[in-house]
């Protein structure tokens, strides 16, 4: 697809994780540490989610009527639990054969999801509005981020709230998230990540605050080598952690 003149794609990112797209489903693969995270990533947005339009959350399909979108949806390992806890679910990434593997997989495991090769920039001239915004993962790789993020809070309703996951940027997250997860560990290709991309949560909340978006829950995700296991941490969020941003 054609880029737009104005546009949040970092196109060096977007070919690394296009030549990497085979393996999204691969549970053993290049993409390891997201099926990981996966169920931890869920539990805190189905708990934010549920408290915020005060929805059931032992409910069989608790986001029932929800719109929500996945920005930079890869192959699609968080839309379709979302699509499975009821949500309609629209899936966007800016790399056309993610896409089109996200698209066959969930054919296979008989969800409808509105997979996309467009960006969220492309969403909001549409006027395109949704009851939740997830951009997980991903604002780390945008060219702009600023940019980004008015995309993205952009087409959300006004009761709408968003979800994010990055990694902070200190020592602990240079010497286990970059170097560590890519060169002795081997979780991720070398280079995948750029240390100096990474966000601080009080950085990440400037970027989201002049859209109306203020931080209402901010956890970590903590692995434990011992039990090989992520977990969410309210106090360590010094190398991956996620955040709930409400419209105030």
């Amino acid at each position: 697809m054609a880029e737009p003149a104005a546009s949040t794609v970092n196109p060096d990112e977007v070919a690394r994780f296009t030549a990497m797209a085979d393996a999204w489903w691969d549970p053993t693969g290049k993409f390891r540490p997201l099926h990981q995270i996966n169920p931890v990533r869920v539990k805190f947005i189905k708990a934010n989610v549920c408290k915020h339009f005060g929805l059931d959350a032992d409910a069989d399909l608790p986001f029932k009527g929800l719109d929500v979108l996945d920005v930079g949806c890869g192959g699609g390992l968080l839309s379709e639990p979302m699509a499975r806890l009821g949500a309609n679910m629209t899936s966007i990434d800016a790399g056309e054969k993610n896409v089109e593997i996200a698209k066959i997989h969930a054919e296979q495991s008989g969800l409808t999801i509105d997979y996309r090769n467009v960006y969220p920039e492309d969403l909001a001239k549409e006027g395109t509005r949704f009851d939740v915004v997830l951009n997980m993962e991903v604002i780390e790789h945008v060219a702009d981020p600023e940019l980004f993020m008015a995309a993205s809070a952009s087409v959300l309703k006004e009761d709408g709230c968003m979800v994010l996951s990055t990694m902070n940027r200190g020592v602990k997250s240079l010497l286990l998230g970059k170097f560590a997860a890519e060169y002795v560990l081997r979780w991720l290709p070398a280079g995948t990540h750029d240390w100096k991309k990474f966000l601080k949560p009080s950085e990440l909340a400037r970027l989201v605050r002049p859209h109306g978006l203020e931080f209402t829950d901010l956890q970590g995700m903590v692995y434990n080598p011992f039990k090989d296991t992520w977990s969410l941490s309210k106090t360590d969020l010094d190398v991956n952690y996620l955040a709930f941003a409400e419209k105030k």
